[in-house]
């Protein structure tokens, strides 16, 4: 697959440049096509393919004296990189002082013990949760929460069904959030940051909120009107298990819950308030980094388990991002449909769905990263269109791809419990992966109709 990935890209290559290309034009382009075929194929893992973008760039551009190619190496130290990073030592802290099942116990049983209700709660937790840290941590400490309750349902019961389609579809939608919810956000924001265009934590808020909320809710209404989940009664006993003994005392744990909900706070009241606090959103989250390593809250261990390959992939699809625009290959193929009449809408729309049909076969952290360089150069035929739109809007339609167990990280830790089948995943794949790029569209349009 990987030799079959460096032949295509070179047909490619030589089939799709100009006579006026210059040697760094085509080597920029080689390297699209064979990130692309790679991240399809997963002949290496995605990580790498962000490692070999940056390392690529730097050998064969390195010799230019008019092209920097600290600029590629320096995405690993981004704005955005900062941010992300800040998040996971947030997640790690909720964790380690067991705070993330704190909220589970304490937020499950206000909803009541119908098990509708019990399901739109545990959902509304998952999102919230992890617009905060992992999707795929999210979902693992859900499922694991509420795997006794299997027991008491039975297997393969109407109610396990929908609570494990349910947590991993709200862990993905969940992360449409904030910046840090998913990578694909982070891609978004970066991307529009190398243009000069700077988007607060709550700019972005006030797009993907509404929009994971309204997907959320959708979707429980679909899981129980398909499972026919009406009256019936759980007992929530299984959320009463005995907390894990630790060396620590009592009073320990307590002060270090309240380290990591001062800390939580903080950085969250910080990052909404940057645009007016004129305080970066990357120094913001040097805060929770700082903090959590300085009172022992996250160890030398912790950092070291952090997602780390994550952050390589994001910085690789940057620094790719960065070397197109640069090059002027965007502007060289967009070129040609200035020449035509181009429906600002029908476009949007096809830029969203192609991002689920993406998302679903391969990393939705790749797909963004290869059509978000793309998008922003569309922004100059767009007219008056605000130029985040599009963006956005890839951005979140890549958190929409539930199609398959191996579409996400949390469908696949469901599959894994053996209770559901993998034709199951078509509900929430068809309905989130159809709806979802209509509502993203409409309410992304709206909120910067009325800005």
């Amino acid at each position: 697959m990987f030799l079959s990935s460096v032949l295509i890209a070179i047909l490619l290559t030589f089939l799709l440049r100009d006579d006026q290309f210059t040697r760094t034009q085509d080597y920029v382009m080689f390297l699209l096509f064979f990130a692309v075929g790679l991240w399809i194929t997963e002949a290496i893992p995605p990580f790498a393919v962000g490692i070999l973008i940056v390392g690529f760039l730097v050998f064969t551009l390195g010799s230019e004296a008019t092209i920097d190619v600290n600029r590629y190496v320096q995405t690993w130290s981004d704005g955005v990189i900062w941010l992300f990073l800040g998040g996971f030592f947030l997640a790690e802290g909720m964790k380690k002082t067991k705070l993330d099942i704190q909220l589970l116990r304490f937020a499950a049983p206000k909803f009541g013990n119908k098990a509708q209700y019990i399901l739109l709660g545990i959902m509304i937790i998952t999102a919230v949760t992890s617009s905060l840290m992992s999707n795929t941590a999210t979902t693992a400490m859900m499922i694991a929460t509420v795997t006794p309750l299997f027991a008491q349902l039975g297997y393969g019961s109407r109610v396990a069904k929908t609570l494990l389609l349910g947590i991993p579809a709200a862990a993905s939608i969940g992360g449409m959030g904030t910046i840090i919810g998913s990578a694909p956000n982070a891609i978004a924001v970066g991307a529009l940051e190398t243009v000069g265009i700077k988007v607060s934590f709550l700019e972005w808020m006030m797009v993907g909120i509404p929009v994971a909320l309204l997907l959320t809710l959708s979707f429980w209404k679909v899981l129980i009107r398909h499972y026919q989940i009406r009256n019936e009664i759980l007992e929530l006993d299984f959320l009463n298990v005995p907390q894990d003994s630790d060396e620590e005392t009592i009073e320990e744990e307590i002060i270090r819950k309240r380290i990591v909900i001062v800390v939580l706070t903080g950085t969250l009241f910080l990052w909404l308030t940057s645009q007016w606090t004129g305080i970066p959103v990357s120094a913001i989250s040097g805060i929770p980094i700082v903090a959590l390593t300085m009172m022992g809250i996250i160890d030398a261990d912790d950092v070291r388990a952090l997602p780390w390959d994550t952050l390589m992939l994001v910085a690789g699809g940057l620094a790719l991002g960065l070397a197109i625009q640069e090059q002027g290959l965007a502007d060289y193929f967009i070129s040609s449909l200035k020449t035509t009449e181009v429906n600002f809408f029908l476009l949007i729309f096809i830029f969203s769905v192609t991002t689920v049909l993406l998302s679903n076969f391969m990393s939705n952290t790749a797909a963004t990263t290869i059509l978000i360089p793309v998008a922003i150069s569309l922004n100059s035929i767009a007219g008056d269109v605000h130029p985040s739109i599009l963006p956005f809007i890839i951005g979140l339609s890549a958190s929409c791809a539930l199609l398959l167990p191996v579409s996400t990280p949390p469908n696949a830790i469901a599959y894994s419990t053996g209770q559901i089948n993998q034709s199951e995943f078509r509900l929430g794949g068809f309905f989130i992966g159809l709806s979802g790029p209509l509502i993203i569209i409409f309410w992304t349009l709206l909120i910067y109709s009325i800005r």
